[in-house]
């Protein structure tokens, strides 16, 4: 039967419309569509290809990993001392990995979206969101604090920021599988510890407060390590006869009892009256008075235990107590301040007319020696991991609201760091001296700069002429997309890791920069493998097209290697003559004038 009459154009139309059709659908696809598109618009590979290109990343991968373990303990016993400036913050080194492994995880989840029709679909995505972006990396970065509690078990000077609980689990420290009397009785040595994290210990000195600072008596403050200066004799109020003789039988304090407190090395009672605190307002002023422990009616105390009844005694370690100035009303406690020089930068002791309990005004009993007593272990009291882990945190973020910058000490602002303006002594100043300074690499720091900036530029082109309908190959889409979508992503996590310290006005220093800086490098290495990729791409009827891409990334890894060689000495120390001597490892490396290595 011969064909309809004009059913060869109508064939041919429908063709045509179809081509439009389809040619809009393709334009219309979602990006992801695009990035796989472009990736099958390319020769499949072989399947041993494929094998061998697999086992060439793993390979790749361990060989990253080795050289990384080898350059970072490479020399680690150098010098005998610790030179670090982050005593209280481990997390500078389950800082950089938490971010880093938990950088794929949104790339992961937003390359596998799924319409969100059927309720258990919706449930399986939400499930696998929890999971991916906040149980895994917060299981990253709790096991990290696990092993570093495993290894790091050794008392040293910092234990006064923690609790009595957390320094019973510390080798060395006097805590450590100790035994001690259980109760407080007159005649007792003890320490008094503040319950406000990074407070330290109740303790005074020989020195007294400076002329116009309240009356020129001696000086009470906290000190936040193990020091003699902070012994203390509990007695009572009203008689100076030794408790400690045998003759006299153990008396207990308890719950509501009036107390002075003498200070062992000196001899002077805690002692309190109605002149201003140093730096507090409207507090009183605490100070050391008396001779030989015999002074007036402002050294007296009523000792309180919190949420106890009158009559109670008075547990070491676990009984939260406060000291109730007789005389005035008042409450002893620590303001948090840190005194000028006459004050050795301790920390301010005041006497509170607010008797609103606040940890700052809770004390615990934590050394304990009386020879007329038996002792208890401390087995008990032994924390468990949360709670260390809890408690590390709030010291870490004390700690650091709480740093403020000694004389001479160079303080960096947050411009300095993407331009590596500056860097950070750690150690040694002289020639003499095992110097380490921490300096960005070069190469690596001012490359990631100028890739911030090459990518905001090409960024831009590529979102304007996406925006107006461009017509792009299939390729040069699907790498357009993972610029925009990957790099995009990588932007964002440097500006929200590095903008928020302009407006801090605490102390910085160039570590800070370190998180947005590991975000910077992962968006040079996007936008420059992009980049080969579109070169190669443009250049694919040419015989460069093949090595341009790896040529390209071969240079940028070379590049940086060979500047990590050339400043190597800082990092693993040096000795001998400073960079302007023609004969330092450094010389002529002191490329900008602040570099004061």
């Amino acid at each position: 039967m011969p064909p309809a009459v004009g059913g060869g154009l109508a064939g041919s139309e429908l063709r045509a419309r179809r081509g439009r059709c389809g040619s809009q659908a393709a334009r219309a696809v979602s990006p992801d569509v695009a990035v796989e598109a472009a990736a099958r618009s390319h020769k499949q590979p072989a399947p041993g290809s494929r094998h061998f290109e697999a086992a060439g990343r793993w390979a790749l991968l361990a060989l990253v990993t080795l050289l990384s373990f080898a350059t970072r303990f490479h020399r680690l016993d150098e010098p005998q001392h610790i030179c670090s400036v982050l005593p209280l913050v481990p997390c500078w080194s389950p800082l950089p990995t938490s971010l880093y492994w938990s950088c794929p995880s949104p790339s992961r989840q937003h390359s596998s979206r799924l319409p969100f029709s059927p309720l258990v679909t919706v449930g399986k995505h939400l499930t696998a969101r929890i999971l991916c972006l906040i149980v895994l990396p917060l299981a990253l970065y709790t096991a990290t604090y696990a092993v570093h509690f495993m290894v790091l078990n050794k008392s040293g000077p910092g234990d006064g920021f923690f609790s009595s609980a957390f320094q019973a689990r510390l080798s060395g420290n006097n805590l450590h599988n100790a035994s001690i009397p259980e109760y407080l009785a007159y005649g007792s040595v003890i320490t008094v510890k503040n319950l406000r994290m990074a407070i330290g210990y109740l303790h005074s000195h020989r020195h007294l407060y400076p002329e116009g600072i309240g009356a020129r008596q001696q000086q009470v403050t906290t000190y936040l390590h193990k020091d003699y200066n902070n012994l203390w004799i509990i007695k009572k109020h009203n008689t100076n006869s030794d408790p400690l003789d045998p003759s006299f039988p153990v008396e207990f304090v308890r719950h509501g009892d009036i107390i002075r407190l003498e200070h062992k090395e000196t001899s002077r009672n805690l002692h309190s009256h109605y002149h201003e605190a140093p730096l507090t307002r409207k507090h009183y002023q605490v100070t050391g008075y008396g001779i030989n422990g015999t002074g007036d009616s402002n050294d007296f105390w009523r000792i309180e235990v919190v949420n106890r009844k009158f009559g109670n005694r008075i547990k070491v370690l676990r009984s939260r107590i406060r000291f109730i100035h007789l005389v005035t009303g008042c409450v002893l406690g620590s303001s948090g301040k840190v005194l000028p020089k006459w004050g050795w930068e301790q920390l301010e002791v005041t006497c509170t007319p607010y008797l609103k309990e606040t940890l700052n005004s809770i004390w615990n009993v934590e050394d304990h020696i009386n020879p007329k007593l038996p002792n208890i272990s401390l087995d008990v009291l032994q924390p468990s991991f949360p709670e260390i882990l809890l408690e590390s945190h709030m010291v870490m973020i004390r700690g650091n609201n709480g740093l403020k910058p000694k004389d001479n000490e160079f303080t960096s602002k947050p411009w300095h760091w993407p331009i590596n303006y500056q860097g950070l002594r750690f150690s040694g100043i002289n020639d003499t001296d095992f110097r380490v300074y921490l300096l960005g690499n070069p190469v690596v720091w001012w490359l990631n700069l100028l890739s911030i900036a090459l990518y905001l530029l090409s960024g831009s082109i590529i979102a304007v002429a996406m925006q107006r309908g461009a017509r792009l190959p299939p390729e040069v889409e699907g790498l357009s997309q993972v610029l925009l979508r990957g790099g995009g992503q990588l932007l964002l996590g440097w500006m929200l890791h590095y903008f928020p310290f302009f407006l801090m006005g605490r102390i910085l220093y160039f570590h800070h920069y370190f998180p947005a800086m590991l975000f910077s490098s992962m968006l040079t290495g996007v936008l420059w493998d992009t980049l080969l990729r579109l070169c190669a791409w443009s250049l694919a009827s040419s015989s460069l097209a093949r090595g341009i891409h790896t040529v390209g990334i071969m240079s940028l890894l070379l590049g940086a290697a060979y500047s990590f060689y050339l400043f190597h000495p800082l990092a693993y120390g040096m000795v001998g003559p400073l960079a302007q001597d023609p004969r330092s490892p450094m010389a002529g490396l002191r490329w900008l004038e602040s570099w004061d290595f």
